[in-house]
């Protein structure tokens, strides 16, 4: 079947349409990061960088680390650029650019993400790493797409029974990382359930000048567990990049340097070195 104009959109010269990529400009191994300067923060560690990219908040460079070819590629904040970002990458690998046709053979990409974290239990240490076992979405990305298969309804109706979340809500998706590309970062990292959270302010129990619907949504969920599983830290894309992923036949494990506490109410005093160890630490893991 070949994919209609208006489904998979490139761009004039050939490159998938929000990416601008072509696809012999992506590696196999695939980093994401949310800030688009953090791609070269990432990169300036690399031996070479033979690609430079970019368009609105999507900036790629790929090259060579010790070897290794490593695509690192700014998603921007949120599911909803994680949707993006993870069909147009799957494209890249899996689609024909010139026949507009799926591939027989597919092509199975690891994804790794490094990014920054807020903890919602008093013990996981500020200015730690941890990796994500599990995502816990609060958006409905995953609601759009045939995943039931995927997904633990049993954690996820647990926890909103648990939450009192209104239907409005929505029921939250549950998703595994892949435990063979997680298993790369054991030692200097700790484990935890990762929920994604729609929003930076409201969603995550942050109240300014507008008031909450739920003030105590943390601690709700802070006390939560579900067979031996404890919520432990938030942040924005975990989740998506988790179902996304699975649903494509790729491997993915999120990285999160804990800058905050939010159950102590305490920030990392130099967030930028704690994300720039993170970088050379999973860096050295990728290879090892």
């Amino acid at each position: 079947m070949t994919l209609k104009a208006s489904e998979f959109i490139q761009n004039p010269d050939g490159s998938v349409y929000h990416l601008n990529l072509l696809p012999h400009q992506l590696a196999n191994t695939v980093i994401t990061v949310g800030d688009p300067d953090r791609v070269a923060q990432v990169t300036k560690y690399f031996d070479e960088v033979e690609v430079k990219v970019h368009k609105r908040e999507f900036h790629t460079q790929t090259g060579y680390y010790k070897g290794k070819r490593i695509s690192v590629i700014s998603t921007g904040i949120g599911t909803d650029n994680i949707d993006i970002v993870f069909n147009e990458l799957d494209a890249l690998v899996n689609i024909d650019f010139e026949s507009r046709e799926i591939k027989k053979d597919l092509i199975s990409l690891d994804i790794i993400r490094i990014g920054t974290s807020g903890a919602i239990q008093k013990d996981v240490a500020l200015d730690s790493f941890l990796v994500s076992e599990m995502g816990v979405g609060f958006d409905s990305l995953l609601h759009f797409y045939k995943a039931d298969e995927i997904l633990d309804i049993d954690f996820a109706q647990a926890l909103k029974n648990q939450l009192q979340l209104k239907d409005t809500n929505g029921l939250p998706y549950v998703v595994a990382c892949n435990k063979d590309l997680a298993s790369k970062f054991s030692d200097g990292y700790s484990k935890g359930v990762t929920v994604t959270n729609c929003g930076f302010y409201g969603p995550q129990g942050r109240e300014l000048r507008l008031p909450l619907s739920m003030p105590d949504l943390n601690d709700l969920m802070a006390s939560f567990e579900f067979n031996g599983k404890r919520i432990t830290n938030l942040e924005m894309e975990t989740a998506g990049i988790y179902g996304l992923s699975k649903l494509l036949g790729h491997r993915a494990v999120s990285l999160n340097a804990i800058i905050a506490n939010r159950a102590t109410g305490a920030f990392s005093v130099d967030p930028g070195k704690l994300v720039d160890d993170l970088i050379k630490l999973s860096l050295e893991k990728l290879v090892s």
